[in-house]
Formats: structure tokens, C-alpha cells, sequence
């Protein structure tokens, strides 16, 4: 089979083109596992196909490293952006892409030969509430707005904004993100009754309105160098609640993402695409 391995800001995927290749979507969520497992497989955070779509150029599928397949993924939209105009999937530099949660714009920015390093996603509008995340939990939980919930965990209470950017995030105001209980604290408020769906849970910190310390474990994944959707929420809740400015640059642990709130309300969000390599992964006989 073969397979491509890109990465923006740390945030790394194997990406399949089933352009080129067919594959039993039966097989995707074993598929995932397979790749993403680090001494078996490939090593990755997931598995995303770019494929043929009805209502765009391409179509993207996200499925994380727990098989589970997620909505969509702002660091893999870059990286699918990228692909296809190097590849020329695409003509434009400016195109759609389809996803789960819908109809993205892209946006490359190719250098002389054609490479493009830095991708522009119009993410669109993001929602927010107990009803966006699909929670389940008592109101007593939620705040008199329903944008705010509260976690009680054996480390303490934590407040959330309940934001979705076509999936869901819990994004939390700490004194500093990098400090953050993301290994012990992360993966219960994943899990949480409240959230059936489960849903991707951000630490952040302002040290200016215009910067932000960020820090994600996200779900079906873990804690990972990246998220751009939890980046974009985190903008737009500090922008709603009137600690951000609308132009901020985030600091994630594998690098920065510029997030921009337009006057309607749309989030674009700039950042990196890299290629790693490309090869053929072999399958194990009794794997599918």
C-alpha cells in the first residue's frame, strides 16, 4: 500500500490517496490502528485518505490512532491542501475540501518551484454550547449561558468552553498551559459522561491578547504536538468571552498557528504543511 507521511506543527497523519488506490472502507478504522502503532507500524497520530468527493475537488477522512474516525482536523486540511496542489489533484491555488463536518475553503501559498509550505483553511463558523458538543450531563454542570461546563475530577474542578469547530472541544483558562495536567486530567474529561461523544480537551493561557499558550490532548489520539480545530476554538471562545483580540498567534508545543476572527464571525487559521516521506507500508497477511 502506498502512503505518505506529513506533519504540520508535530502533528503528524498517514495519509492514503485513494485517487491512486482503492481500499475497503470496512478496513479504514483497522487500518489506523495498524499505521499509527509506533513499533509495528508506521508511528503517527492517525490515518487520513484524500479521495474523490461529490460536492468538492477532494475529500478528506480523519480516523485517529484508536481507529475511532473524527470530523475533521485542521493540521490534516493544511497537509491534504498541500498534497493535492503539489500533486495537482487541484488546479487553484484556492479550493474546497470535503470533511465530515463539510465544505472547507483552502488556501496554498507555493513558493518559485511550486512547493507550498504555508496553508490558509477558512474554517468557517464555529458553534458554541452544551447542544454543539453534544452534552448529556445535568444542567447543574453548566452555567446560566449552557457555553460553560463544569468537570469535577479527583485533581479538581475544571471550567470548559464548550466550542465545536465540526468537533467538539472542552477548552480550559489556566495560569500556565504548559504546566497543565494533560496526561492525568485529559483523557477523563475525554471520557466524561457528560460527553457521550467524547471531545478534545484544550489547556490554554493568554499572555497577551494576542498570544496564547496552548496545550491539547485530543481525542482518540492522546496528547499530540498540535491541534489546529482546538487552536481555532480556543481563539473564538477568548474572542467571545473578551480576552482575545481577533488576530492571534497560538503557541502550540510543535510551533505557532496564526488564528484570525473576521468581522462575520469565520475562522481562518495559517500554518505549516510538511512532507516526511512517501513509501509502501506492508501489511501484515492476517491484518485485514
Amino acid at each position: 500500500m502506498k502512503i505518505t507521511k506529513m506533519h504540520a506543527l508535530g502533528n503528524n497523519y498517514v495519509y492514503i490517496n485513494q485517487f491512486d488506490q482503492k481500499m475497503n472502507p470496512i478496513d479504514m478504522p483497522r487500518l489506523a490502528i495498524l499505521v499509527s502503532d509506533v513499533r509495528r507500524g508506521i508511528g503517527s497520530d492517525g490515518m487520513i485518505t484524500i479521495g474523490p468527493s461529490n460536492a468538492a475537488p477532494i475529500r478528506m477522512r480523519i480516523f485517529n490512532a484508536d481507529g475511532s474516525e473524527a470530523e475533521t482536523c485542521g493540521n490534516g486540511l493544511r497537509c491534504v491542501a498541500k498534497y493535492a496542489y503539489e500533486r495537482k489533484l487541484v488546479e487553484e491555488r484556492e479550493f474546497s475540501i470535503e470533511t465530515n463536518a463539510g465544505i472547507v475553503r483552502a488556501h496554498v501559498q507555493p513558493d518559485d518551484m511550486g512547493r507550498v509550505h504555508l496553508v490558509t483553511i477558512d474554517m468557517g463558523l464555529p458553534k458554541f454550547g452544551a447542544n454543539a458538543v453534544h452534552f448529556a450531563g445535568p444542567e447543574t454542570l453548566l452555567d446560566a449561558s449552557r457555553e460553560h461546563a463544569t468537570v469535577s475530577l479527583i485533581q479538581g474542578e475544571f471550567v470548559g468552553s464548550l466550542v465545536s469547530m465540526g468537533n467538539p472541544h472542552f477548552v480550559t483558562r489556566v495560569l500556565d498551559a504548559k504546566e497543565a495536567p494533560l496526561v492525568d486530567v485529559g483523557p477523563q474529561i475525554e471520557t466524561h459522561p457528560s460527553f457521550p461523544s467524547r471531545l478534545n480537551v484544550e489547556f490554554v493561557s493568554a499572555t497577551t491578547r494576542a498570544e496564547l499558550e496552548f496545550r491539547v490532548w485530543e481525542r482518540g489520539s492522546g496528547v499530540t504536538y498540535a491541534c489546529g480545530t482546538g487552536a481555532c476554538a480556543s481563539v473564538a471562545a477568548g474572542v467571545r468571552e473578551g480576552w482575545l483580540n481577533r488576530h492571534v498567534v497560538v503557541h502550540l508545543q510543535g510551533g505557532d498557528l496564526e488564528i484570525e476572527i473576521q468581522d462575520d464571525g469565520r475562522v481562518m487559521m495559517t500554518g505549516e504543511a510538511v512532507e516526511v516521506l512517501e513509501g509502501e507500508f506492508h501489511l501484515p497477511k492476517s491484518a485485514l
